[in-house]
């Protein structure tokens, strides 16, 4: 008797190109994780390469067919288990369908694809001589489809243009569980006609539908500057932070680094400044030059009274742009700072004025159980990420054990257990206690009615679903 993969297996045979179908269990493994798998999945039994909304369509309808889950894919830069594998699912790889479909410059929005890259999408606008760029930056080869799957942000969008769940997405092109394709609204730029379907799946994790274009708002290229300043400690820096902005100065982004990861920046990075190894603002100026050397004045008063010190401002942008790639790519730095280790990577979001207090907390309890774990942040909006590093299987339990008192930390601090990374595996036990049952129940009934079956991605995002 064939069995239900098997009879799956034939009928993509017959229904998309060889090329884009592989049972190669490298292939199976591979695609049952993310490039940080820290949450391993459990092998696919078929991955499907898709090449256009039509190719989702007749996957989903195959897999209705033989009650197959489904496990979307495309970037594979996720942190939390949101892509990993299940049992008898078919990983549907959309990173083949990256094409940028329209640029409607006068309108400052782009149509692209779901596995279009979000730096391959600012290099091409700046190619082309563009003035406009999409503001949201997680992590460097994150796909449009997974950025919205997850919520994400990133750091230089926090301050000035937020998240993914503000008004970047305009519209998008969802494949149902039915097969059943959906656009959310039109291309204008807002509207008020009935729900915010957009949003629905904005954070869903591929739970609810299978995005497979989106419409995005671009914000214009504005020049930029940055400055470096050291701090006695978290607390002070992120108190100074505060009051800058509420002087409201021209600022894009604030990051902190803790001494670690500026020890790394200094050794791996290619800046040719060495930095004080302490806790440090890093700050991203933007508009005019009149206006940003104002908002540098602005700020040296300001941290002055926080016991701020070494204030550096870097008007040069190949420069400042040069710094802040080292920030993005700090955490390699930490490794390479740190042979033979691996890095337990989470984060959460608490009001701004807790953030001292979660980081101080956290950098305590690493120290405790002997643990390096360099400490990072968008002080715009309390979110703070943590690289717990570990070498053996104790100091795996070890990181496990602190990121699980984090989360409920952060969630006793009246924040969230997930800034920016999505829920997936990792976070899906904390849901109840961050947001009560009643709203869980109605996660639960919401996905019941868009996917009986819980074919896409099951298991994700809540213990329910």
């Amino acid at each position: 008797m064939t069995s239900p993969i098997d009879g799956l297996f034939t009928d993509l045979q017959s229904t998309l190109p060889a090329g884009n179908i592989s049972r190669d269990p490298k292939d199976l493994t591979s695609y049952a994780h993310s490039k940080y798998p820290q949450f391993k999945g459990i092998p696919h039994s078929v991955v499907v390469h898709a090449q256009s909304t039509a190719d989702v369509v007749e996957v989903v309808k195959l897999a209705n067919k033989y009650r197959v889950p489904i496990v979307a894919y495309a970037g594979g830069t996720s942190l939390e288990g949101n892509l990993s594998g299940v049992s008898r699912s078919i990983c549907l790889d959309l990173s083949r369908m990256n094409k940028i479909i329209k640029i409607n410059e006068e309108d400052s929005d782009v149509i692209c694809e779901a596995g279009v890259r979000w730096n391959v999408l600012n290099a091409t606008l700046k190619e082309k001589g563009i003035p406009l760029f999409f503001p949201l930056d997680p992590a460097p080869g994150a796909t449009i489809g997974g950025m919205i799957a997850q919520g994400c942000s990133g750091s230089e969008s926090i301050v000035r243009y937020g998240t993914a769940r503000g008004e970047y997405i305009l519209n998008l092109t969802a494949v149902l569980a039915s097969g059943e394709v959906i656009k959310t609204r039109q291309r204008a730029r807002k509207s008020s006609a009935g729900f915010d379907l957009t949003k629905l799946f904005i954070g869903a994790e591929g739970t609810l539908g299978i995005v497979t274009e989106a419409t995005l708002r671009l914000a214009p290229v504005l020049p930029i500057s940055v400055a470096v300043v050291s701090f006695p400690n978290v607390h002070s820096a992120t108190s100074a932070v505060t009051d800058i902005l509420k002087l409201g100065a021209s600022i894009q982004c604030a990051e902190i680094i803790d001494d670690i990861g500026i020890r790394a920046m200094n050794t791996y990075g290619k800046s040719t400044t060495k930095w004080q190894e302490a806790d440090t603002i890093l700050l991203k100026y933007q508009g005019s030059t009149a206006v940003m050397l104002d908002s540098s004045k602005m700020v040296e008063g300001v941290i002055a009274k926080h016991g701020g010190y070494s204030y550096h401002y870097i008007q040069d942008e190949a420069q400042a742009q040069v710094l802040w790639d080292d920030r993005k790519n700090g955490l390699f730095g930490v490794l390479q700072s740190n042979p033979g280790k691996k890095g337990f990577i989470t984060d959460v979001c608490v009001p701004v004025s807790r953030l001292p207090d979660i980081i101080t907390w956290c950098k305590t309890e690493c120290a405790q159980k002997g643990l390096i774990a360099p400490m990072t942040g968008h002080v715009g909006d309390g979110n703070f990420h943590a690289f717990i590093l570990y070498g053996n299987e104790d100091e795996f339990k070890a990181a496990q054990e602190i990121v699980d008192s984090m989360n409920h930390k952060a969630i006793e601090l009246d924040g969230t257990c997930t800034g920016e990374h999505g829920v997936g595996l990792g976070k899906k036990m904390y849901l109840t206690e961050e947001l009560g049952e009643s709203t869980v129940a109605l996660m639960k009934t919401i996905k019941a009615a868009l996917d009986p079956l819980n074919l896409l991605n099951p298991g994700k995002v809540s213990l329910f679903l």
